[in-house]
């Protein structure tokens, strides 16, 4: 077996703290207590482990500061990216956090306590540094976004000492720990493994790659692919699983072997290459597959890739001594027609004909139903893809309708409901402003943070129904851009956001107003008043505007629907 990295110790806190576990779960229940979030708990999960061995626990301020400065910790063990618990200034009050406290860490899903962390430092990050230096600085990185827009202000470092491990409740047979997984290679008399990082269904120039990376190196394959956290809009976690279990049969006979990461992916490019190599070590594998673009997020607004192509190659085989484990570096493989086979594009003599699929390419032909070619995958995993990616006219959407109030978009919204009811085809959910404010959101009033209150709760149901399939017609008057743009982001995770700014005039809307609301915000009796007394943003980038002084509904229902069906959201009408 091949040994376990810096030092030949796995920093395995689980079977370390397992004789004082009943000690340390009473007195977690005296502590303060954190309660960590789905990314923590990723990170925390990993250092319980062993996987981010040598840690043993969230990253102090010198460990903090040699990872972002020189991928360094304080000891000068090599590693890559910052581990960090980051907190609330009020949630550090709270729980009294100060150096020599101790927290009790908890997991948000079923309030069970997992660890005590024993508080080195409280420290207010650089995230400027930490975002050019980690990541390269750019804005548009999700990383950075991450950095800026979700973590919190401060760090909290220190050790951990484990009481128990994350629960899981699905393919609890492949979540293996470094540990477990050492022992499963051991057991099947492996020596030589080549780990295989994915967060991507796999085809078969995926099976070719990790086949011939084996076969070279006379090993067997771990397929280890991340069901943490990746990037958002990548294919679900289940369905990739079902993917690999189905290409599994496709490896020569006692080949390759299947085992999940549960790892918050930071799409880092080089130095999370760098991080991936240290983790595979952990768990035992002696060679790591480095591709194009390792852990890399694609491309920004620009239409520029966050990172060079084998930016992440080069960064792994600087280091390469140190990790004390072997990169295997491979280009994109390609298809050849003509000799029915698969070869890496820098082996492909000029002049020989290549076929290729991209990502974007199959997410369209998943979408419209085209054909996926057997050379390009397995029957068995184009069957599992569409299963969860049903044709758009299948597909779940919002169309979020904008506008003063009696701006006609309540009327419009009406009206689109029982056009899309009478098609079929899918269900269809009409959120109006006024019946989401009395069912949803009756305690809030009218102030910005409870406008976008309502806004974001409304975001959340249309999100949920999209997800199952659902057409939603939400008509709120959402005066503000950043509240419409956080519902998009909601929403789209899950399907097609469509913004309708009604675009009818306040003068027209308060002088057609029949039922007096404007008359009475005029006289003060209303007060927070859209148009009258607060302010309304126009879209800055609506997909469809009518203006109910201009044209009629069933026009603007028409030009609605119009873009529906220009989306292959609707069947032909």
């Amino acid at each position: 077996m091949a040994n376990p990295p810096h030092g030949g110790i796995l920093k395995d806190l689980i079977a370390r703290d397992a004789p004082r576990r009943s000690e340390l779960a009473a007195e977690a229940e005296t502590l303060p207590a954190v309660v960590l979030s789905d990314r923590q708990l990723c990170d925390l999960e990993l250092i319980l482990n062993g996987g981010f061995s040598p840690l043993e626990g969230f990253m102090n301020e010198a460990d903090y500061n040699g990872v972002v400065e020189n991928l360094r910790l304080a000891d000068g063990n090599l590693f890559s990216i910052p581990i960090t618990l980051d907190l609330t200034q009020e949630a550090i009050d709270e729980a009294g956090i100060k150096p020599g406290a101790r927290i009790t860490l908890r997991d948000f899903r079923d309030d069970r306590n997992l660890a005590i962390l024993t508080v080195d430092d409280v420290y207010k990050p650089n995230k400027e540094k930490e975002a050019k230096e980690v990541f390269g600085g750019d804005p548009e990185h999700p990383a950075v976004k991450y950095l800026f827009n979700s973590a919190h202000a401060f760090y909290v470092g220190g050790k951990i000492e484990a009481i128990d491990r994350l629960m899981h409740y699905d393919y609890v047979g492949l979540r293996y720990s470094p540990a477990e997984l050492r022992l499963h290679f051991d057991k099947l008399g492996w020596s030589r493994v080549v780990a295989f990082q994915t967060r991507n269904p796999m085809h078969r120039a995926h099976r070719e790659l990790t086949v011939r990376a084996a076969r070279a190196r006379q090993a067997n394959v771990l397929i280890h692919p991340v069901v943490g956290l990746t990037k958002p809009g990548d294919i679900d976690h289940f369905t990739r699983v079902r993917v690999y279990q189905a290409l599994l049969p496709r490896y020569p006979n006692g080949m390759a072997v299947l085992g999940l990461l549960p790892l918050a992916m930071r799409m880092g490019g080089p130095r999370e290459a760098i991080w991936h190599a240290i983790i595979r070590k952990n768990h035992g594998a002696t060679h790591f597959i480095v591709g194009r673009d390792h852990a890399g997020p694609g491309k920004n607004s620009k239409g520029e890739e966050f990172y060079g192509p084998y930016d992440a190659q080069h960064a792994v085989d600087k280091y390469k001594e140190e990790l004390g484990i072997e990169v295997v570096p491979f280009q994109m493989m390609t298809y050849l027609p003509d000799s029915d086979e698969y070869r890496p594009k820098d082996e492909v003599e000029a002049g020989i004909r290549t076929l290729d699929i991209s990502g974007t390419e199959l997410r369209r032909r998943l979408r419209t139903g085209a054909e996926i070619p057997e050379w390009f995958s397995y029957p068995e995993v184009v069957r599992i893809l569409r299963e969860s990616h049903p044709p758009r006219s299948k597909q779940g959407f919002t169309v979020f309708l904008t506008g003063y109030q009696n701006s006609g978009k309540d009327a419009i919204a009406r009206a689109l409901n029982v056009t899309l009811n009478q098609q079929g085809g899918r269900s269809v959910s009409l959120l109006l402003g006024e019946t989401v404010r009395h069912e949803l959101s009756s305690e809030l009033g009218f102030s910005r943070e409870d406008r976008d209150k309502n806004i974001g709760r409304i975001a959340f149901v249309a999100s949920e129904l999209t997800r199952a399939g659902a057409a939603v017609i939400a008509a709120p008057i959402a005066p503000f851009e950043e509240a419409r743009r956080k519902a998009r982001e909601l929403v789209e995770r899950h399907g097609s956001f469509y913004l309708i700014h009604v675009a009818t005039s306040l003068e027209y809307a308060e002088r057609t107003d029949k039922r007096g609301v404007y008359k009475r915000a005029r006289a003060g009796e209303i007060k927070g008043f859209t148009g009258v007394d607060d302010p309304y943003e126009v879209p800055v980038k609506a997909d469809l505007t009518v203006d109910l002084e201009k044209t009629n509904v069933r026009t603007a229902v028409h030009q609605i629907v119009l873009l529906l069906e220009a989306e292959g959201l609707l069947d032909q009408l």
